[in-house]
């Protein structure tokens, strides 16, 4: 019995001189305030603006993040089930911003804003993280825009190119193809050594897993992360989606990479950050929006640019998504957005109910630095392509009256209604541009002008398999990316050739 005292003895003993005193300084408030997810904390006077806050609530810890900071009190979003805090509860410091988790890993996964998988593959093993807010980069950092971004959609190829660090709205109104030409973008960079991330803000899960499908199906998804706050997800992870995005594309970006990064659509991120405004008791503005509503779309879309060879020559191509009402384009959401990128890209409903898929405005549509990424070849062909598209408009406006036209008038309106059917395109085929650049120079140079309007997509389907049989033309196109003397009779050649074997088989 004395010796299991004198053992006990000589633990206490043990442990006392062992043990040491640390002091560990925390900042700790308390909650007032718990309403639809967001908290008004009182206590936390070293907070910094989107630090880490911890809610220790009945239900166990919860992470919150610091988005106002007033004299006496802070303003919280609740990053998760916030049932389970009362007022009361207490609230620490943790000194840490807010991160995504990055890297190699995410590529092919679906993750919800704060970077863990939703995708039932696994859980996502990597040690580095960016921070969700980040200081766009410098003038002297960047270079201009020289690269193209081919989408394979023929209309946006010729009239409308993207480059490489561009930021190109597209705008129109709902379920009339916005997402479509987004989603033809990314399966058309197959091959063409680029990540692409998919942010989905706001939208219905069953779309993003159909999304989700159709990239798989082609392919796509061995150099995409689909990035999805669902339209059940509350307003904070709407609200940081598109900032984790592009926090993930800028680690490709460091390592002097392109990345392509759509956010689908920010019409739902304004109004997921206009209902946080209001919550925190933000003074309201034009159509209830904070003031600050403009700042939130610039400071994430300046991060979209292309770095020069000094800074690793990377690059982040934004294609942001505006969802308007009834074509109104004047509207504050898209305006403001408007005024912030390199050109729009914009829909419209008229076109699409009278089958001109996809239904793009060629006269409201523009690319301001897109011109100077275009390849030569493309260039030579649809110089005067976007001109033709919209006089064809106009022109067309004023035949329906019944007037006596003359005979450049009709030959241009013939001209127009053969281009409107090329433009036309079904979903999920982009196209290679050496099959458009082949496409456009008959147009242009008359081998279509006698194929009745009916038959022009027979013309086209017929000749873009011939190319392929001899693709030597391709090649040469691809190879060289401009028209020479040679190249030139090489399409020559195929287009006579071609054109005689149809009228052989129709005779």
């Amino acid at each position: 019995m004395s010796s299991t005292k004198d053992f006990i003895v000589e633990q206490i003993k043990r442990q006392i001189a062992d043990f040491q005193v640390s002091l560990e300084e925390s900042s700790v408030g308390r909650v007032l305030k718990i309403s639809d997810g967001i908290a008004l904390v009182s206590g936390l006077t070293e907070a910094m603006m989107s630090e880490i806050l911890i809610f220790k609530s009945s239900q166990g810890e919860i992470a919150g993040l610091a988005l106002n900071l007033e004299e006496n009190l802070v303003g919280a979003i609740i990053m998760g089930d916030f049932s389970g805090i009362k007022e009361g509860d207490e609230v620490v410091c943790t000194k840490r911003i807010l991160s995504v988790p990055v890297g190699e890993v995410l590529v092919g996964r679906v993750v919800n804003p704060l970077g863990e998988a939703i995708d039932g593959k696994g859980v996502l093993a990597t040690k580095e993280f960016y921070p969700v807010e980040k200081i766009a980069p410098g003038v002297i950092t960047r270079a201009p825009v020289n690269q193209p971004v081919q989408t394979g959609i023929k209309a946006i190829d010729a009239m409308i190119p993207i480059g490489r660090g561009q930021r190109e709205l597209i705008i129109g109104d709902r379920q009339i193809g916005k997402t479509a030409i987004a989603i033809d973008t990314i399966i058309n960079q197959k091959g063409q050594n680029m990540k692409c991330i998919y942010v989905a803000i706001g939208q219905k899960e069953s779309k993003v897993a159909e999304i989700v499908r159709k990239l798989e199906a082609s392919g796509a998804m061995e150099y995409t992360t689909i990035v999805l706050a669902g339209a059940s997800s509350p307003a904070s992870l709407l609200y940081l989606a598109p900032y984790a995005g592009t926090a993930m594309a800028e680690y490709f970006l460091d390592k002097g990479e392109d990345v392509l990064i759509v956010y689908d659509d920010l019409s739902k991120h304004a109004v997921s950050y206009r209902e946080i405004s209001l919550l925190l008791r933000r003074p309201p503005g034009r159509e209830a929006f904070p003031g600050d509503v403009f700042y939130l779309h610039s400071r994430l879309l300046e991060r979209a640019c292309k770095l020069n060879k000094d800074f690793g020559g990377g690059s982040i191509t934004a294609l942001p998504i505006i969802e308007t009402q009834a074509g109104d384009i004047s509207a504050y959401i898209p305006t403001n957005v408007i005024s912030i990128t390199d050109g729009q890209i914009f829909l419209e409903p008229d076109m699409f109910y009278k089958g001109n898929r996809p239904a793009i405005n060629a006269g409201l549509s523009v690319s301001r630095v897109g011109s100077s990424a275009q390849i030569k070849a493309m260039k030579k062909v649809a110089g005067k392509m976007r001109l033709e598209a919209a006089q064809f408009r106009e022109l067309a406006a004023f035949a329906q009256f019944g007037s006596d036209l003359d005979e450049d008038t009709n030959r241009k309106l013939e001209r127009g209604k053969r281009l409107y059917e090329i433009f036309k395109q079904d979903q999920y085929q982009p196209l290679s541009i050496d099959k458009q650049v082949v496409i456009y120079y008959a147009l242009i140079n008359g081998y279509i002008d006698k194929v009745p309007v009916e038959k022009v997509r027979d013309f086209e389907s017929g000749l873009y398999k011939y190319l392929e049989a001899n693709n030597e033309v391709s090649k040469a196109i691809l190879e060289k990316k401009e028209l020479d003397v040679e190249t030139e009779e090489k399409i020559k050649q195929l287009l006579g050739d071609y054109k005689e074997t149809l009228d052989y088989l129709l005779s």
